[in-house]
């Protein structure tokens, strides 16, 4: 590849692909030494498609240059004009330096402009430069310019230039790079690579009326109008979410052409008195879900289906049902938890459950003694044991079924897709339902699992009362406190959670819950009985603390967001979250569903002083929502997403220029298209899809690899 020399000559490539220069270093570019090449880094930049891709976060206006004669008072003005001489403006402040003018003239007038806070421009504004000046135009001792922008014009700019005279490109930079640099970086580079090839069919794109990638990248860093600034934005954001689709299809098609699952046939003799010996009778809700999942069952297709439910709506009651099912064919289910807490939680309640039917259930954790371990893995091994519930220790090596033909895997976002994948391998190709009680808004569920059949409970049982949130300031906790003390005296009891501590902090974590605990227990608490629950406590003290709380023997349980999900004590009716705006929205949902298990009023008080607008936002949906699936909008729109709710545990890449909640219709569109081709060329062997096949490998990964495998 050729690059533009110094003076602006262009010897261009015939032609390039965005695979083949992910795999050009950046520092190949004439102007990017060691120094800017380790601040480019910073930014998320090591390859020239890196470089090219890293696209503008607005656009400053230079195009309608005025002369300074036709300046009017309040009107914001573009002037391109030579400068005569500058001057010191204000005086330091707190050590800053001051401002300074430099008075401007170009033919017609003059006119200062007053810049602030880019002192070091000062020096190479000498008389002569030409520079192009955006602004306000002010009445302040006379007419001025309120510098917004200002940029020298060299030999390299001119009206077709990166710096002025058009839209002029504002990029997300750092402190080691100036935006200029990296404007002129960007400019060097597109004249470089020659005509970027397109990975999306030519009649795809006179379908959608979409513009050629080349000429999108071209015109979304330096756009002739804002027409075609639109029409690149939305020819980029379609593809972005095009190549996720088509891979997701293609993975649907891949199952459908290379595995078989087996249709289970159950009989009801286990499902009918397990239904019929519950305390409450199943949802409409949960009984379509459940009609949805033994129609997948029975089919000889493997299930892949994602089970959505809000906090409380009987996900794992369905989860049982499915795995009797598997048990009623002859095989074996499993059903794996992110935590020790979850898996035992799990383990206690489906055991009960399912106490007076022949169905024998197995735990299997990472802290079980050798001889439990032992017997558990020798009953699964033999098809004794009908039903496995443990964390990631299913997964490792030594773990056997005589026959697993259903995994359920609680809280998925927890588990990366290594893990699910390893879990299923367990198995002939079983089926594998996915819950989660963190509600995913529609566009994110198409975006990072539209492989997956999607159930959704949408209602909760009769009689669950809604939690009641307020919003404590710190200097008011007391009152938080008082009002868990009144539930204790009812007989309730009650959760305090403690402030989150960055993961790498895990002895602060302990030493933030210890003080918390001790606190409580001394000064608050003094008569009642506290317990302490955190993630580096050993498993049977884990055990003994929830023992304890569940039989009412710890009336506060202090604990870190090991509790987060799955914990049910129906007596406790309170929670108290301190620090609470570090949590994130649907993590304080999670916790606040703790206390939503019993037939008491409800009560969640946030102990937060929020620093951050973010964080006020956050708390306030919380006061303001109950719904999950509203709060998961919610939380998207605040996040934004730049990185997807678990996009990297899912397998599915960041997003650059699509939002995820603006850009529905073309996620629909692209959806659809996506589908319809790999509907026509399942493994993408035709000539004319071959680079859309190498785009999809390139974006995401080794975890796309196979689907193109015969």
């Amino acid at each position: 590849m050729a690059w533009p020399s110094s003076r602006g000559r262009v010897e261009a490539a015939a032609r390039s692909t965005l695979p083949e220069l992910r795999r050009r270093p950046v520092g190949e570019l004439p102007g990017v030494g060691p120094r800017i090449e380790r601040a480019l880094r910073e930014l998320g930049i090591s390859s020239v498609a890196d470089l090219i891709t890293h696209y503008p976060s607005r656009h400053e206006d230079l195009s309608n240059v005025r002369r300074i004669s036709e300046l009017r008072v309040g009107e914001r003005a573009t002037v391109l004009a030579r400068v005569t001489g500058t001057r010191p403006v204000g005086r330091p402040v707190r050590g800053r330096p001051p401002g300074f003018s430099a008075q401007l003239y170009d033919g017609t007038g003059y006119i200062p402009a007053v810049v602030w806070g880019r002192h070091w421009l000062q020096g190479q504004l000498v008389p002569g430069t030409r520079v192009v000046v955006s602004g306000e135009v002010q009445r302040r001792y006379g007419i001025q310019l309120a510098a917004r922008s200002i940029e020298l014009v060299d030999g390299e700019d001119g009206q077709g230039g990166p710096h002025a005279g058009r839209f002029v490109p504002v990029y997300p930079s750092n402190r080691h790079i100036q935006p200029r640099r990296l404007r002129t970086l960007i400019h060097r580079a597109l004249a470089g690579v020659g005509r970027i090839l397109d990975p999306l069919p030519a009649d795809l794109l006179a379908r959608r009326d979409l513009p050629a990638l080349h000429d999108a990248i071209h015109e979304v860093h330096f756009p002739h109008d804002r027409r075609s600034l639109a029409a690149a934005l939305r020819r980029l954001v379609f593809q972005e979410l095009f190549v996720i689709q088509a891979a997701l299809a293609a993975r649907k098609a891949h199952a459908a052409r290379h595995e078989r699952g087996r249709s289970h046939a159950g009989d009801g003799s286990l499902l009918n008195p397990y239904l019929q010996g519950l305390p409450f009778g199943f949802t409409g809700a949960q009984q379509r879900v459940l009609g949805e999942i033994l129609a997948d069952m029975r089919s000889e297709r493997p299930m892949r289906r994602l089970l959505q439910g809000d906090v409380g709506s009987g996900k794992t009651a369905v989860a049982v049902a499915a795995l009797l099912t598997a048990v009623e064919a002859g095989g074996q289910g499993a059903l794996m938890a992110p935590t020790e807490v979850l898996a035992e939680q799990h383990y206690l309640s489906i055991s009960g459950a399912l106490r007076k039917l022949p169905v024998r259930v197995v735990l299997l954790t990472g802290s079980q003694g050798a001889a439990r371990r032992r017997e558990a893995l020798e009953a699964l091994r033999s098809g004794e044991a009908h039903i496995a519930v443990g964390t990631h220790a299913l997964i490792q090596k030594g773990v056997g079924f005589r026959d697993l033909s259903l995994v359920v895997v609680d809280e998925q976002h927890r588990f990366g897709v290594g893990q699910r994948t390893t879990i299923r391998e367990k198995g002939r190709t079983p089926d594998t339902l996915i819950m989660t009680a963190t509600p995913i808004p529609r566009t994110l569920s198409l975006t990072l699992y539209g492989d997956l059949e999607v159930s959704v409970i949408d209602e909760l049982p009769p009689g669950r009362k809604p939690v009641e949130t307020r919003l404590v300031p710190l200097g008011r906790r007391h009152e938080a406190y008082g009002e868990v003390r009144r539930e204790l005296e009812r007989g309730r009891q009650a959760y305090v959670i403690c402030p989150l501590v960055e993961e790498s902090e895990a002895l602060e974590e302990v030493r933030a819950a210890e003080e918390l605990y001790e606190e409580l227990r001394r000064d608050i608490f003094p008569e009642r009985r506290v317990g302490l629950l955190h993630g580096r406590m050993r498993a049977q003290e884990k055990r003994e603390v929830m023992s304890a709380f569940r039989a009412g023997r710890v009336e506060v349980l202090v604990a870190t967001v090991v509790v987060e999900v799955g914990v049910d004590v129906p007596n406790a009716s309170v929670i108290v979250i301190e620090g609470a705006e570090r949590f994130g929205l649907s993590q304080l949902h999670q916790l606040r569903g703790r206390v939503c298990r019993g037939t008491h009023p409800p009560r969640c008080f946030l102990v937060a002083d929020p620093a951050t607008e973010e964080a006020g936002r956050r708390l306030e949906a919380l006061v303001e929502h109950q719904d999950g699936f509203r709060l998961s909008e919610v939380d998207l729109a605040i996040r934004g997403e730049g990185t997807l709710f678990g996009s990297r545990q899912s397998g599915m890449p960041d997003l650059k220029v699509a939002k995820l909640l603006r850009d529905v219709e073309v996620l629909v569109e692209a959806r659809r298209e996506a589908f319809d081709l790999v509907a026509r060329d399942p493994a993408l062997r035709s000539p004319l899809h071959r680079p859309l096949r190498r785009e999809i490998q390139e974006v995401l990964g080794r975890d796309v690899e196979w689907l193109f495998r015969e």
